[in-house]
């Protein structure tokens, strides 16, 4: 019963997370393409909270129970679909991170890129989340 419990948790703080990933790119996009001062404010404060008040906790509670239910059915640490979905979240963290450092050049009045690059940046999760959830559904290897 608490691996039920665990796994359920997983699923909606890994929801959560994506929901993030997916909204955070959108946001800089629409950041990118401000021009004035107080557009430029609100997409700092929307980042932000964004970030550190749902993502970041999410990310962090998807994985301590992604950890967790591991520990209980340690068999599936082996298997060869495990492996591709834990080096799948790896990116995914360092995905996240890196949009932590964007937020900050923001933050800083810097950036780098254009609302195009932004655009092409918010597809990565997607191709994530595709081969996560196939890998743990199908199990094809």
């Amino acid at each position: 019963m608490t691996m039920l419990w665990i796994k359920a948790f997983h699923i909606i703080f890994v929801t959560t997370w994506f929901a993030g990933l997916f909204y955070l790119p959108r946001l800089f996009v629409y950041h990118a393409m401000s021009e004035d001062t107080t557009s430029t404010a609100r997409f700092k404060i929307m980042e932000r909270k964004l970030f550190y008040g749902i993502m970041t906790p999410s990310a962090v509670l998807a994985i301590l129970l992604g950890i967790w239910a591991l520990y209980l059915m340690p068999g599936y640490l082996f298997s060869n679909w495990m492996i591709f979905k834990l080096i799948l979240v790896g990116l995914l963290v360092i995905y996240h991170f890196s949009c932590g450092l964007i937020i900050k050049n923001f933050k800083e009045g810097k950036n780098f890129h254009s609302h195009v690059w932004y655009r092409w940046f918010n597809e990565a999760p997607v191709l994530s989340l595709v081969a996560i959830v196939i890998l743990v559904v199908i199990k094809p290897f």
